[in-house]
């Protein structure tokens, strides 16, 4: 076996390493940018506020009745 080889191959190996790892890095940072609008059409907003609102009067109704 030649020994007089290894400190490349180690090279080579960390090479692979780190261009997986950014590329791994990269692909996670290009899809945690297509993320969900956060804005709703109008008509389900209101719909979502008066819900909010009902469960947090009633929240607060059974923390104050103990």
């Amino acid at each position: 076996m030649i020994y007089g080889s290894i400190p490349m191959m180690i090279f080579i190996l960390a090479s692979g390493y780190l261009f997986t790892v950014y590329l791994l890095l990269a692909l996670a940072k290009r899809t945690s940018t297509k993320t969900v609008p956060t804005s709703f059409p109008s008509s389900t907003e209101g719909k979502h506020k008066q819900e909010i609102s009902s469960v947090r009067a009633k929240v607060t109704e059974a923390v104050n009745s103990q």
